[in-house]
C-alpha cells in the first residue's frame, strides 16, 4: 500500500531547500527535463518566504466586463480549500490586474492553506508580509480582478509558470524558486533529498577541517 503524504512530510520539506530536491528529482530518477521547475520569473512576495504544502489549483482568464457574479470562481475555490493545502493559479492571458490579494491570502489561511503560487499578479502586498503568508508570484500590481480576470476552474491539471502541476502534487517553493514534486514519488525523494542533505553538511564539514573539495567530492560524490 502506497504510504500517504501527511503533514509530518510538509515540514520535513522545510528543513531542506529547493536545490536539494532538483538534484534528486535530476540524479535519482531522471527527470532533467525542467518540467517540474517553475520559471525563474515566480519570485517570493517576501525574503525568506518558505511554502510546502498540497497543490490545489485554479485556472484564471482575462474578461472583459463585469460579471453578474463579481469573484464567484474565486470565492468558490477559496471556500474549497483544505489544510495543507497551497493555492496553485495561472492566470491566462494579460497581467493587467491582481488575481491574489490579502482578503484571499486571509481566507485562504484560514481553511488551512499553507500559502500560494500565482502565475500573475498579487495585491495588498503590505498585508501579506504584515501576516507571513507565503505568497510567490510573477509580478504586483494594484487593479482588482473584477471586470479583468475570471477564475474559471479549479482542481484540475494547470500549467503554471512553464511547469504541470496535478491536484495533489508537492508544492515546494523557497528563496530560489519553485519545485512541484508529482505525488506519487514526494515521500522517495523527500527521504533521497535528506540523505543528501546529511552528506552535505558531511562535505562542509571536511572542508572546515582542512580537506579540499576535490578530496570531499571524490569522498561523497556530491556538489
Amino acid at each position: 500500500m502506497k504510504e500517504k503524504i501527511t503533514m509530518d512530510l510538509f515540514e520535513r520539506l522545510e528543513k531542506l531547500y529547493t536545490g536539494l530536491v532538483c538534484d534528486v528529482l535530476d540524479d535519482e530518477l531522471g527527470f532533467r527535463k525542467n518540467v517540474y521547475i517553475m520559471s525563474h520569473e515566480i519570485r517570493p512576495l517576501y525574503f525568506g518566504a518558505v511554502v510546502t504544502g498540497r497543490a490545489a489549483t485554479a485556472l484564471a482568464v482575462p474578461v472583459y466586463t463585469e460579471p453578474a457574479k463579481p469573484y464567484q470562481g474565486e470565492l468558490e475555490f477559496i471556500d474549497s480549500l483544505e489544510p495543507g493545502d497551497v493555492v496553485v493559479a495561472t492566470q491566462s492571458g494579460a497581467m493587467n490586474a491582481g488575481l491574489w490579494g490579502g482578503l484571499l491570502s486571509t481566507g485562504a489561511r484560514y481553511r488551512g492553506a499553507r500559502g500560494a503560487v500565482v502565475d500573475g499578479i498579487t495585491r495588498d502586498t503590505k498585508a501579506i508580509m504584515g501576516m507571513k503568508f507565503p505568497v510567490f508570484i510573477r509580478g504586483i500590481g494594484p487593479a482588482d480582478s473584477k471586470g479583468r480576470i475570471d477564475v474559471i476552474n479549479h482542481h484540475l491539471r494547470i500549467k503554471c509558470a512553464g511547469a504541470w502541476v496535478n491536484p495533489g502534487d508537492v508544492i515546494f517553493g523557497d528563496n530560489d524558486g519553485v519545485v512541484v514534486v508529482p505525488q506519487d514519488i514526494a515521500i522517495d525523494i523527500v527521504r533521497l533529498a535528506e540523505e543528501k542533505y546529511e552528506k552535505e553538511k558531511n562535505f562542509e564539514g571536511g572542508l572546515r577541517k582542512g580537506a579540499t573539495v576535490a578530496e570531499m567530492f571524490e569522498r561523497y560524490k556530491i556538489l
